[in-house]
Parts: structure tokens; sequence; C-alpha cells
């Protein structure tokens, strides 16, 4: 019997239990960022302990604010990163944004902790909702993977879950590993503005190649210079 996806995609217990310990390592490309105005407003969408929201306002971004479902993961985010504003999200994925008015999202290893596609869907539509025409958005995270460890678990929980690259870890969180033809329906409407990959430390310690997009919501250069 298949579980349903939506009682997975806000894994809250999780998150603000063990996944409170654990350490990110998604990396952001710095040449991705250069134009953007250091007013434009940016939010981290999952953004953890605030390891990136903090890294943006260290380069002078003064208008960061980083937003997660987990209140300890926030908590640890306010002490650990004083640069930057943190919001815990009440009914994720709803932002309590405007339509419009955000310049950049970061989105930063976030689907991997969404395994199901109309949790996907309902992010990804609200992200754009509050994106400005010609807003970034700036995605990392793991397409399927090739090592037999992965592919095992790939094979092991597809029944369960009725989509290959849907796995449990140990720990107890469920995640997904994604394919490319997903997440180009997924994104569809977005403008590809540049892609590539890199080598990263999963939140177990694993090493894992993932997949970055950068994607303009529209034609428009109001997040820019």
């Amino acid at each position: 019997m298949l579980i349903a996806m939506m009682d997975l995609d806000n894994q809250f217990g999780y998150w603000n239990s063990a996944g409170t310990s654990k350490t990110f390592g998604h990396p952001v490309e710095p040449s991705w960022l250069e134009g953007i105005d250091p007013q434009a407003s940016v939010l981290d969408y999952g953004c953890g302990y605030g390891r990136l929201a903090g890294l943006l306002a260290e380069w002078g971004f003064d208008n960061v604010e980083g937003v997660d479902v987990a209140p300890n993961l926030v908590a640890r985010a306010r002490a650990q990163q004083p640069g930057a504003r943190f919001t815990v999200l009440d009914a994720p994925p709803r932002l309590d944004r405007p339509d419009g008015s955000v310049d950049m999202v970061l989105l930063i290893a976030v689907l991997t902790c969404i395994p199901g596609d109309d949790g996907q869907r309902t992010l990804v539509t609200e992200l754009r909702r509050v994106l400005r025409p010609g807003g970034l958005l700036y995605l990392s995270d793991l397409c399927l993977q090739a090592d037999q460890r992965n592919r095992s678990r790939y094979q092991q929980f597809a029944a369960r879950y009725g989509t290959y690259g849907v796995f449990e870890t140990a720990d107890g969180a469920v995640c997904r590993h994604h394919t490319v033809d997903w997440l180009d329906d997924l994104f569809i409407g977005f403008d590809q503005v540049g892609t590539r990959e890199v080598s990263v430390d999963t939140m177990n310690g694993h090493p894992a190649r993932a997949t970055q997009l950068l994607l303009s919501a529209g034609p428009s250069d109001v997040a820019h210079r």
C-alpha cells in the first residue's frame, strides 16, 4: 500500500529534532550573484540553521530573510547568524509576502526533503507567486545518484512510496532524489540562466553530486542593478 506523500511533505518532527544537528554543505556560486543589488530582497527558503543566509549577509546583502518549518533550527540560525533575519513558517509553504515582492529565492537542498510531487509543485507555485518578474531562483538539489548504495535504496523503497528515488534514511527522514525530466517539468515556465554540477556531502556525510540551476521568473532585469 502506497504511503500518502502529502503526509511526508512537511516532516516537522524530524527537522525539529534529529534534523536540528545536521550540517549542510551545498555551496553557492558567487558569480551567479554578480550584478544583484545588495538591497535586493533575498529569501532563503528552508534555511535550516542559516548558513547561507548568513553567508549572503557577509557578502553585503542586507535584505536577507531565512524561513524554515522548524523552530529549533530557526533558533540556531538566529544565534549563529545575527546578520540575517529568520522566520518560522506556520503554514508551509505559504509565505507572508505580497505577490512579486522577492528578487531572489534560494532553494538549497529543500526539494530532497519534500518527497511528494504535489508538495513540490505547491512550493514552486508559492515561490513563483512571491518572485518579481525577472526574479531569480537558485536551486541546488540531488538528482538520481549512480552509486550502488543509492541505487539499492531507490529500489528498496520504490514500491513503498510509489516513486523511484524516494527513500528512508537510517535516522528517520524520508528523502527524494530526482530525475532531470522531473525538474524540467517542475520548473516549466522559468528561464534557465545557468546550470552546473558540484560535489557535496549530504547531511549524513555521504559524497554526492548536486545539480544547481539558476532560473529566471521572467524576461525582466528588476533583480539586478
